[in-house]
């Protein structure tokens, strides 16, 4: 059977982008699997030793695994809340007709444009040092006494910086949502005498509801590789207090030089962000049909 020329031409077109998806997500995929079933130290190059899946109930037998999974779960689930709580409030705010509107909006958006290693030395020097921060020095003026973030509540540091990080994003959504809402409906509300807290309820949440996934579902993956944060200031400490899978397994591959145990946490971190990403995907896709 010929092969149309508009297939072809299709094909041709195609090519490359398949090509580059497999040499960038398959190929480095498939060297991960490989080394999760050998032991395979970075101090003895060169040698191989097939283990099968010893690496991966090594990993999922180890305290510290459950440690750092419940911390990206809190880290990943604190942020969600609040950017997406916060994200409304402000694009509410922003959406109001207001003298230096456009001003207020781009300094809003801003700070997700800041690198996360930038943001995390800003709030490690700059905010939350207990000697010569910003906050500490509020807390001295009010009589308070300066709290120790990074050791007294490393976690908590941690979901400041990366939501303070990631709200302007869903500020950035939620607005332009906001600002598809249709005027008609918007004026009839007005008419019938709709009070602030009903309107909000049944108009503008139901219409924020896909752009709420949205910023749900794409802050999900990024916030289940969370690292820069992280290195830059706790380090994952006190001990493991502010440690995630993916600062876990950058320990486990560079600090304890097995590349082995890292690629089998890294495998099975694909398949937790894998499994909440079809779970959302779908979820969105009701949501969907339902509108």
């Amino acid at each position: 059977m010929a092969i149309s020329r508009e297939r072809l031409v299709g094909v041709g077109a195609t090519s490359p982008s398949v090509v580059m998806l497999l040499l960038w997500m398959v190929v480095p995929l498939g060297m991960t699997i490989w080394f999760s079933l050998h032991r395979y130290l970075l101090l003895q190059p060169g040698s191989y030793t097939l283990v099968g899946l010893e690496n991966y109930a090594y990993f999922l037998q180890d305290p510290a695994f459950l440690n750092a999974l419940w911390n990206t779960l809190v880290l990943v689930g604190s942020v969600l809340i609040i950017t997406v709580v916060f994200g409304v409030a402000i694009a509410l705010l922003l959406n109001q007709p207001f003298w230096g509107q456009g001003i207020a909006r781009i300094l809003a958006i801003s700070p997700f444009f800041i690198m996360p290693t930038a943001s995390g030395l800003i709030w490690k020097n700059l905010l939350m040092d207990p000697n010569s921060g910003f906050i500490s020095w509020a807390m001295k003026s009010l009589s308070l006494e300066p709290i120790v973030w990074f050791s007294n509540w490393p976690l908590l540091s941690i979901i400041l910086i990366v939501a303070w990080r990631w709200l302007p994003f869903a500020t950035l959504i939620l607005l332009t949502a906001l600002q598809s809402l249709d005027e008609e409906q918007r004026e009839a509300a007005q008419m019938d005498g709709a009070r602030p807290i009903p309107y909000f309820l049944y108009i503008i949440l139901p219409h924020l509801a896909r752009a709420i996934t949205v910023v749900v579902l794409i802050e999900m993956i990024f916030l289940l590789v969370v690292f820069a944060e992280i290195f830059v200031t706790t380090s994952g400490g006190p001990g493991s207090e502010s440690t995630n899978l993916a600062f876990m397994i950058y320990k486990q591959a560079l600090l304890q030089f097995d590349v082995g145990g890292a690629s089998a946490g890294g495998v099975i971190a694909v398949v937790l962000a894998n499994i909440i990403a079809i779970f959302l995907v779908r979820l969105i896709g009701k949501n969907l049909d339902e509108e």
